[in-house]
């Protein structure tokens, strides 16, 4: 197995989930991805993958380990990544990681393609549609969920306060109020990531 890469001790601070260990994959310790999207390009760019344990009970609260492996081989297989970790020795060691999340940090992600955008860069963007003609604030997106067909915006209902910060909106049982946009160019039409603004023809009930 490869050894070449020296492995960082401490884990970066813009460390991005792309994926989950599912299973053990052949009988020679690869591993088994499920991409939490569609794309797993990231997945198979990557050089070291940060791997979290699921989220232990101790009696000093939760915890998880995290640790670095380098990847001596990737493939993509299916609707999922296979790879061979310099971790992994064996079938045994590989059922062992089955729950662990992947991180890789978002400074290592290859650059996007022309009108294509990383999903974690659209969270936090602040989405404008259109009421009565106007641009008008929709709210701030959440999250950003793959439904087969193309990518959806989970999008968090706000406002303008008066002295112009962001308000989110509750319903009568003091809920969240979010609605769910189709992230596709036939409704939003300008991505603004320097801006944190998302502009689209959706309709924005007020």
């Amino acid at each position: 197995m490869s050894t070449s890469t020296t492995l960082p001790s401490q884990a970066p601070t813009d460390l991005v989930e792309l994926g989950r260990v599912v299973s053990a994959y052949g009988v020679r310790g690869w591993v088994k991805i499920q991409p939490h999207s569609s794309n797993g390009q990231v997945l198979l760019k990557a050089k070291t993958w940060w791997l979290k344990a699921p989220t232990l009970k101790t009696g000093l609260g939760a915890s998880a380990l995290v640790f670095a492996t380098n990847v001596a081989a990737s493939r993509p297989q299916g609707a999922t990544v296979v790879a061979q970790l310099d971790v992994v020795a064996d079938r045994d060691q590989a059922e062992a990681l089955k729950g662990h999340t992947v991180w890789v940090p978002r400074a290592e992600f290859p650059p996007a393609e022309d009108d294509e955008y990383y999903w974690v860069d659209l969270i936090g963007c602040r989405l404008f549609g259109e009421h009565d003609g106007q641009s008008a604030l929709i709210g701030q997106v959440l999250d950003v969920v793959d439904n087969g067909a193309h990518a959806v915006l989970r999008v968090a209902r706000a406002e303008f306060d008066a002295e112009g910060d962001l308000v989110f909106l509750q319903s009568s049982k003091g809920k969240s109020i979010e609605v769910l946009v189709p992230f596709v160019a036939a409704h939003v039409h300008t991505v603004d990531l320097a801006a944190r603004r998302l502009d689209s023809d959706w309709p924005v009930e007020l």
